[in-house]
């Protein structure tokens, strides 16, 4: 058992679940007269996996092209259904908890209603409806269309765009009003979009104050997509709770993460879904360049983030790459030179502690719900075994269960 705490897997693996919620663990708990045994064999018990940046509403496509198309042709219904079955591939994959950073038509929200109404299938989500950035930035859902097809109808608050800290602030206030629990902003440019560099800056520091102030005060955390340093710093002087992406963090925005606390969000494997999307895909060429940059810096940037103590949690910005896949994230990790106990944690108690939720799961303790995973063998000794799920339960109810 792996509680989500510890330095190393211990013996036995054993959590008794009454409930929703877990009542003991471990060398010493007592099996209550009764209680119905589950046998996993040669496993490892852990705490529910959670993935800090996804976007289940999203449909990961290998031609850019179509999935432009796509997001013309399909109707908000379609892309509704469509996200129910990434969901399920979430869960199934042995993520009980996401926080979901950025949508649109408000299928977010709609999603985690069913998810927590027990309707439909899928991991505990907390989201953010629109993300909120700078006109023509990475998150100007309009960003790179013909004027013909923008002019009369800019986007703006309700869809996520400001241009003023007074904006900011609105839309702060909007967001949460439609049900966020997060809120999430573009600091800088992104890979994925055609009318901005991938690390120029696109929020002003006022912006980014006023911002992160308004959903402070509203008791909701931030987090910053941000690959530029100079756009990440100014998110972090402004309060940030999490840096996402970071790709060309330098040594004076790591320094000011770790002073303030201000934790790490790598997204590894949106990376590797644009090394697929190059191998075996199309991207247009300005965006392919951009892709080709971010690759060649971000390996040696989360190596840094690791030798010099940024709190560092998991994310993997599914939806870039194919939904349920998420817990290759731990191996990129490692593979950068986290200790793969460490890369657990990340998935489990680092994650509760980002996303505010670290009173109820990350960890197996009596108390906290019954959000429990096992995969085959130790994932100390392999890191790779997490890719293998084969039980699943959230809050006490199986959801999988497999032979390893």
């Amino acid at each position: 058992m792996f509680d989500g705490k510890g330095d190393h897997v211990i013996t036995p693996g054993l959590v008794v679940v009454s409930g929703a919620k877990i009542v003991a663990t471990g060398r010493g708990a007592a099996i209550p007269a009764g209680a119905e045994t589950i046998d996993l064999g040669d496993a490892t018990l852990l705490p529910g996996f959670m993935d800090a940046h996804t976007h289940l509403s999203g449909e990961y496509m290998r031609d850019y092209r179509q999935a432009e198309l796509d997001g013309v042709k399909k109707t908000v219904a379609e892309r509704a259904i469509d996200s129910i079955e990434n969901a399920r591939r979430t869960l199934m994959a042995g993520f009980t908890t996401v926080r979901d950073v950025g949508g649109s038509d408000y299928i977010d929200i709609g999603l985690r209603n069913a998810i927590n109404e027990g309707r439909i299938p899928g991991p505990r989500m907390l989201v953010a409806v629109h993300a909120l950035g700078a006109t023509g930035g990475h998150c100007d859902p309009t960003a790179g269309f013909a004027p013909q097809l923008v002019l009369g109808r800019e986007p703006g608050i309700i869809e996520g765009v400001i241009n003023s800290p007074e904006q900011a602030r609105e839309a702060v206030r909007y967001n949460i009003k439609m049900g966020a629990d997060v809120i999430k902003t573009c600091a800088t440019g992104g890979v994925l979009s055609l009318t901005d560099d991938v690390d120029t800056p696109q929020l002003t520091q006022a912006e980014l104050d006023a911002l992160v102030d308004e959903a402070h005060a509203l008791r909701r955390k931030t987090a910053a997509h941000a690959h530029g340093a100079s756009g990440a710093k100014r998110a972090i002087r402004a309060g940030i709770d999490s840096i996402e992406h970071g790709t060309f963090l330098d040594d004076e925005a790591m320094e000011m993460m770790k002073a303030r606390g201000t934790y790490y969000v790598p997204t590894l494997m949106a990376l590797e879904g644009v090394k697929e999307t190059l191998t075996d895909g199309y991207l247009p060429p300005p965006i392919a360049a951009k892709g080709r940059q971010a690759i060649a810096a971000l390996h040696d940037t989360v190596r840094k983030a690791i030798a010099s103590g940024v709190k560092i949690a998991l994310g993997t910005d599914a939806a870039v790459y194919p939904h349920g896949r998420n817990a290759e994230e731990f191996h990129q990790m490692a593979d950068l030179g986290m200790k793969p106990i460490d890369a657990l944690k990340a998935g489990t108690s680092v994650d509760a502690e980002l996303l505010g939720v670290v009173s109820r799961t990350g960890t197996l303790e009596p108390g906290k719900l019954a959000d429990v995973v096992a995969c085959p063998g130790n994932p100390e000794e392999n890191i790779r075994a997490v890719e293998k799920v084969f039980f699943v339960m959230k809050e006490g109810t199986v959801f999988k269960r497999q032979k390893p």
